[in-house]
């Protein structure tokens, strides 16, 4: 079933600074979120994805989360997520108590949202033997952390349509 998702994706100092991530896993011979060349596949933070998105949650989103745009976070620390042969790996995204508020009382508007609670992270990597997770932190070991990021637009992804809308933008 497709997943439509509502995104946060930093400006372009951000976006290069995640991508250089998706590069040294690249370089390593690692799975990266590079070899995905899609037009959703940019450097972002899902805030929900569901099995559909209503019109009523996305002008909550636009109110609630659009209108703080830009939003400044921190990229910190690695995460491993998953629990079979594979993992995903990603940067944790630490936000102000009042995005994360936000966030939370937009992710109640989609009931069928595909997993509970919400953990802030941007994705360097999917499907990663369990076995590379050495190789992958040592890929990354140079690569910047606890760095700021400017999340600077909301946008949707339309699977059905192939489409990625900005729908909230920094001005």
């Amino acid at each position: 079933m497709p997943v439509h998702a509502l995104e946060l994706v930093p400006d372009e100092a951000g976006r290069a600074l995640v991508r250089a991530q998706w590069q040294a896993l690249a370089d390593a011979g690692l799975p990266s979120q590079l070899a995905r060349p899609g037009v959703s596949d940019v450097p972002h933070a899902t805030l929900v994805s569901g099995p559909e998105l209503s019109q009523e949650a996305l002008d909550v989103a636009i109110v609630r989360v659009g209108s703080l745009l830009p939003v400044t976070g921190r990229l910190s620390g690695l995460l491993l997520l998953g629990s079979t042969g594979s993992v995903t790996i990603a940067r944790a995204l630490e936000l102000d108590d009042d995005v994360v508020r936000r966030v939370l009382a937009l992710r109640v508007q989609v009931p069928d949202r595909r997993f509970p609670g919400w953990l802030p992270h941007v994705t360097l990597a999917r499907r990663v033997p369990r076995a590379d997770v050495p190789r992958a932190l040592e890929a990354l070991e140079a690569a910047p952390a606890d760095e700021e990021i400017v999340l600077s637009e909301l946008r949707r992804w339309d699977p059905e349509r192939g489409r990625v809308t900005v729908v909230a933008q920094a001005r």
